[in-house]
């Protein structure tokens, strides 16, 4: 059988794998398994040996070790008052825009992102807020929830990313330099946004002319107050800039790797908040099970994206696969308008993580026989995973914002709809000028 229709049949088993319900990383092992014994004509014994020396490698990777100390950061944020601080502070900044609170969305996933690293996170802990506070002055709905779905998924984007964590063991790219391509073009994607809603707010308003009612209660702890002033602003968002500053100016500068940066913040967030006397027993103990709980989950799947991808490369699929791309004379931005299609399709039904360790493993000769930068593509494949995050039926910032405000899933998708495109004209302008990606990389690491 020829790689093309052997990569086909390995594709459509993933696929009808995962959508039998079971577990991601059981169906990849499964998958992986079936196709060394089926078109690599193993034994199981031998099969197991392979797997065996596999595992081992991929679980021991010490860029892995920055990933549960981000997500536990992000879940001490999550269950204690900072994140409240951080909306506190950015109501004197934005009140002046067009569109008014509403930027808080933006500003607030934005800021929260470079300290968390996840979208779940992100859009958890900016809705717990804003859906109530802006609801209770009657802001534009659409715009509130759309805003809240498109910038929570920067927290896939803006550094430090656990998906680029992710793509960067899987790919072999040194995950600092993934980091800083990711700053700007976060930024111009977050400006985008904030734009967006601006413009809107201009031409039709940003109150609602007949207030729906969010039946939300405003938590009085976060209410952006009309009275907060400057230096009530400063005072608040100093602790979180100083950590932001720490940990990604340490690795930039090379004073430490994403892990020990990871560590850093930590410990900063930690001490923050022993400061603020919000740091409890339970607290400590919820947030610790919690990012345990996320952090196995993510390295489960990384290890079966391991076996999966030892699997293709035993058959020689990814080779054949670029081989065959290249005689096709398909250009590199065909290719990226293909994988874009098949990146949304997949967003659908699948998580960020998901995608990347499914899909990877075939991809990655490809981008490299077409002579796309490693680093641009993935920037770009976090770009499009986060499409893929506020699109229906599986578009887990969707399914976060309707279990806060009770918003049924098909409104939240229309809602997150400008944003969806946003994001694609961002990819467009990032692909005919790939400096905005390249620019930091190039001029920290070179």
């Amino acid at each position: 059988m020829d790689p093309l229709s052997t990569a086909m049949i390995i594709l459509a088993a993933i696929l009808v794998v995962l959508a039998s319900g079971i577990w991601i990383y059981v169906g990849l092992i499964l998958v992986a398994t079936f196709s060394l014994m089926v078109f690599g004509d193993m034994a199981l014994d031998r099969v197991m040996n392979i797997f065996g020396s596999i595992i081992l490698r991929s679980s021991g990777s010490w860029e892995l070790a920055a990933i549960p100390l981000f997500v536990w950061l992000g879940e001490l944020i999550l269950k204690t008052d900072i994140s409240a601080r951080i909306f506190r502070g950015l109501g004197p900044l934005v009140r002046l825009l067009p569109g008014g609170l509403i930027h808080s969305n933006v500003l607030g996933c934005t800021i929260f992102s470079a300290i968390c690293g996840s979208s779940a996170a992100t859009t958890a802990t900016v809705g717990k807020i804003t859906i109530s506070e802006l609801g209770k002055n009657n802001y534009r709905r659409s715009l509130v929830l759309g805003s809240l779905a498109g910038s929570g998924s920067l927290g896939l984007l803006i550094p430090p990313s656990i998906v680029m964590i992710v793509y960067g063991v899987l790919a072999e790219v040194p995950i600092d330099r993934l980091f800083a391509a990711g700053v700007l073009p976060g930024l111009f994607i977050a400006g985008t946004f904030s734009a967006y809603v601006a413009i809107i707010c201009l031409i039709s308003g940003d109150r609602e002319k007949n207030p729906e009612n969010t039946h939300q209660t405003p938590a009085p702890e976060a209410s952006i107050a009309e009275g907060y002033g400057w230096f009530d602003s400063l005072r608040d968002l100093a602790p979180i800039i100083v950590i932001i500053t720490l940990v990604l100016g340490s690795i930039y500068s090379g004073i430490a790797t994403p892990s020990e940066a990871a560590g850093i913040g930590m410990l900063c967030v930690l001490a923050l908040t022993a400061l603020t006397r919000t740091l409890s027993w339970d607290v400590f103990q919820s947030s610790l099970m919690a990012a345990l709980h996320t952090s196995v989950m993510i390295f489960t799947v990384v290890i079966a994206a391991s076996l999966i991808s030892t699997a293709l490369g035993y058959l020689h699929i990814p080779v054949e696969l670029a081989n065959f791309i290249v005689s096709a004379n398909i250009s590199p931005g065909q290719f990226i308008i293909l994988t874009s299609v098949f990146f949304i399709f997949l967003g659908m039904i699948l998580d960020g993580v998901s995608i990347i360790v499914m899909t990877l493993p075939i991809l990655f000769s490809i981008v490299q026989s077409l002579g796309i930068d490693l680093i641009w593509f993935g920037i770009y494949l976090v770009i499009m995973v986060e499409v893929g995050q506020i699109t229906p039926p599986v578009g887990f910032n969707l399914m976060i914002i309707h279990a806060i405000d009770g918003v049924p899933i098909s409104r939240m998708a229309l809602y997150a709809l400008p944003f969806c495109f946003l994001m694609c004209a961002c990819v467009a302008v990032f692909y005919f000028a790939p400096n905005i990606v390249l620019y930091l990389p190039n001029i920290l690491f070179n």
